[in-house]
């Protein structure tokens, strides 16, 4: 693996745990409903990805899923439930960032949503201080896996596609990355990331 210019990390799941069932069993103890049935009934449909591109508020997103589970939460429970999708920022991804910078500039690129970001920015202040910049799909108005996305990241930081190394935990994020040109590793485990800044030297 060459020596890359730029170094992109994914935010869920390289860098904080997340858990989707955490939600589902937020909601559910809120409304009465089924965990599993809300797991099941729940989609990454228009609505979702609309929200992570910043084309409609959290507001408008709640009343999409408050349709389609028949739940009567306040937006204020369904927020609650939203953000328990966190858990903590997972061990020794800080020390590795840090090891990281040592071989090139390091930049966050996350599908969020604004009221995500409220959550995760403050709680992972001293984390994102490490890098160079912050993008995300909010603000963007692209998500991953669009190749416009990752085009759009990579002229900002002002790198080439093919010198930029770009951890994340979704195969269809790695493939989107890959298929520009990208280097893209699939992280399940803080090993994942050593293994690969060792191959680049760090």
């Amino acid at each position: 693996m060459n020596r890359p210019e730029a170094i992109i990390f994914d935010l869920g799941g390289v860098i904080i745990d997340v858990d989707f069932a955490r939600v589902f069993n937020a909601w559910a103890q809120m409304s009465g409903a089924p965990a599993a049935s809300l797991q099941t009934q729940f989609d990454a449909d228009q609505s979702y990805q609309r929200h992570e591109r910043g084309e409609i508020s959290a507001t408008e997103f709640f009343a999409v899923q408050r349709q389609r589970f028949a739940l009567t939460l306040t937006d204020e429970q369904f927020l609650n439930g939203w953000n328990a999708i966190f858990g903590p920022e997972i061990d020794g991804v800080a020390a590795l960032i840090k090891r990281a910078r040592t071989l090139a500039p390091c930049y966050v690129f996350s599908n969020t949503n604004a009221a995500h970001q409220a959550f995760w920015e403050p709680a992972l202040a001293d984390t994102l201080a490490l890098f160079d910049g912050v993008f995300v799909s909010n603000t963007l108005g692209l998500r991953k896996p669009e190749p416009d996305a990752f085009r759009a990241v990579c002229e900002r930081i002002g790198a080439s596609p093919d010198t930029v190394l770009f951890f994340d935990d979704t195969q269809e994020n790695l493939d989107g990355a890959a298929a520009l040109g990208i280097t893209a590793i699939r992280v399940q485990s803080p090993a994942d990331i050593e293994a690969a800044l060792v191959a680049c030297g760090a």
